[in-house]
């Protein structure tokens, strides 16, 4: 059994910063990428961030020069910084982590940006 355990949402100003935490811990032998992805009622999961095995990234276009993702492969864990947050980031963020052949969601951290 694979754990991932996630931390860091809450409520946040427009403008303001929030840093996402998922630690994975179980049966887990060889990560090959962790993620981020978001989803807000009615709508689809969509991928806000990615870092792969070799430290490349991939950002979704809506968060590109806001957001940061990095991870620390000792710890498996991945981090989300969040910078200059719009009320449109407002989502249940859901952290992903890939270890072929499978992959594991977290639960969900929910980020609320409003005045």
């Amino acid at each position: 059994q694979v754990q991932l355990e996630e931390s860091g949402g809450g409520l946040v100003q427009p403008g303001g910063s929030l840093r996402l935490s998922c630690a994975a811990s179980g049966s887990i032998f060889s990560v090959n990428a962790m993620g981020w992805y978001r989803q807000v009622p009615g709508k689809q999961r969509d991928m806000v961030a990615t870092i792969f095995s070799g430290g490349i990234t991939n950002y979704a276009d809506s968060v590109k020069g806001r957001f940061t993702i990095s991870r620390d492969n000792a710890k498996n864990t991945v981090y989300l910084q969040m910078n200059s947050l719009k009320p449109d980031d407002t989502a249940l963020y859901y952290c992903h982590v890939v270890s072929v052949p499978r992959d594991y969601w977290g639960q969900g951290t929910q980020v609320t940006v409003s005045s």
